[in-house]
């Protein structure tokens, strides 16, 4: 792209970087990294191709250092994988024939439930807790609804997993975000492939942001081990809150927005 002046691949890469650091934490660096490559002019779907290209870097990297520090155990997340990828495959496919708005109005009630859930639940994620269901059950179901609305929409999917493994699988919160980081690594990067396949994937603002996500997630990753949960609970809330803030004030038609709108006027 011309418009690709220094100064906007400087910003790209501070967005990738700050992108990387909050989203190997507790999710949600798209909603950076997104707006900034919408930024620059290109258009959306290649805005969304290049965010998955780039982000992929940055959840691998952080997956691969909780992965060093025994905090997940990539063999044991085969099914993880296998289900998150088939999700992932069937969302990204679908994305233009399915109505998303009714995701938009859905979604920022989930991520509500979610931030409520982490703030006001008694120690949760704090320690490992009794399981609702075995893995196998859980990665069926939950890799194929999740990987499903990675590919398809995306926003909130690591709060989404945070969510999922805490309170039904158990996990302290360190271990559902090093958790997290596999599943959403399997999404994002199957989702790159079909994006590159399709030709939407721009390359050099992705080579530019992806060194940013490596340090970034690298330096999140190491610090959300270092403070647990003292770190990664609140920064989960305010990330949840933040996304469902702006998907409610993006979109004019969500009930809550037209509600707010409402009492406004």
């Amino acid at each position: 792209m011309e418009s690709l002046t220094p100064d906007i691949l400087a910003l790209l890469f501070v967005a990738g970087l700050v992108g990387g650091f909050i989203d190997s934490i507790a999710g949600g660096g798209g909603l950076i990294t997104v707006p900034v490559l919408l930024a620059t002019g290109m258009p959306p779907v290649a805005a969304l191709a290049t965010n998955k290209a780039q982000a992929m870097f940055g959840s691998f990297t952080a997956m691969q250092n909780y992965a060093k520090k025994g905090h997940v155990t990539l063999a044991d997340m085969k099914y993880a994988i296998g289900f998150t990828c088939m999700g992932a495959i069937g969302g990204t496919l679908l994305a233009q024939k399915l109505p998303q708005g009714l995701l938009m109005q859905v979604i920022p009630f989930l991520l509500i439930a979610a931030a409520l859930y982490f703030t006001f639940g008694p120690k949760i994620g704090e320690v490992d807790r009794h399981h609702l269901m075995k893995q196998t059950p859980f990665y069926a179901i939950f890799g194929v609804l999740i990987g499903f609305y990675d590919g398809f929409f995306g926003p909130g999917t690591g709060s989404f997993w945070a969510l999922a493994f805490v309170s039904v699988l158990g996990f302290n919160m360190l271990k559902a975000t090093a958790h997290t980081k596999v599943v959403n690594f399997t999404s994002n990067f199957t989702s790159f492939l079909f994006f590159a396949i399709a030709g939407h994937v721009l390359w050099l603002p992705a080579i530019i942001m992806a060194g940013g996500q490596l340090i970034g997630a690298k330096l999140g990753s190491g610090m959300a081990m270092k403070h647990g949960t003292r770190l990664i609970r609140p920064l989960l809330v305010i990330i949840s809150l933040i996304i469902t803030t702006k998907l409610i004030y993006d979109d004019p038609n969500n009930i809550v927005h037209v509600l707010i709108q409402g009492g406004l006027n």
